[in-house]
């Protein structure tokens, strides 16, 4: 089979997948600074080049490729929430889980490092819907405590105990 691919548009997919960065990939393969935005996104868009991007990727063995594969690992380790982030509290460095922001960026690289790729594709849209549907329930539980926040900042501190005691009361009730 003949190579479809012009010499630059084989450097733009080498130097993509150095980078993940369409834009500069193109200039550095030689496109003009002016036209490289929109020729990147034509060549991403490309069959011959996204088979050319996973031919490479699967062919290389340098150290170079173990680097990449372990950075594909690790976003998609961030991505589906697998990894902890250590914060310093008053208790001392607890782990905690990575933010959704970072875990939709993580998604993003992958995705900007594999277009073709139909189950990096798949799993980035479902931890990006996971990622959105956790954010939309966190903001309803805001609206929820702000709602009763609300509530509670109009009564007196009479009725506050009166609440209190209630509280109380039904949990000597509860076995």
């Amino acid at each position: 089979m003949k190579d479809k691919l012009t010499v630059k548009q084989r450097k733009f997919a080498d130097e993509y997948m150095i980078s993940g960065n369409a834009t500069e990939a193109a200039i550095k393969a030689g496109y003009k600074k002016k036209s490289a935005y929109s020729i990147a996104g034509q060549n991403l868009k490309k069959h011959e080049v996204i088979a050319y991007i996973q031919k490479r990727r699967k062919s290389i063995e340098s150290k170079k490729v173990a680097d990449q594969k372990e950075i594909f690992e690790y976003l998609s380790s961030i991505m589906r929430g697998e990894e902890k982030e250590k914060v310093m509290t008053s208790n001392g460095i607890v782990e905690v889980p990575i933010p959704v922001k970072t875990r939709l960026n993580a998604a993003k690289e992958l995705l900007k490092r594999n277009p073709g790729d139909p189950l990096i594709k798949a799993q980035t849209e479902k931890a990006i819907a996971e990622a959105k549907l956790a954010t939309a329930q966190a903001e309803e539980v805001d609206k929820i405590v702000d709602s009763s926040s609300k509530k509670f900042e109009k009564l007196s501190v009479d009725d506050l105990r009166k609440l209190a005691h209630i509280g109380d009361d039904i949990d000597e009730l509860q076995p």
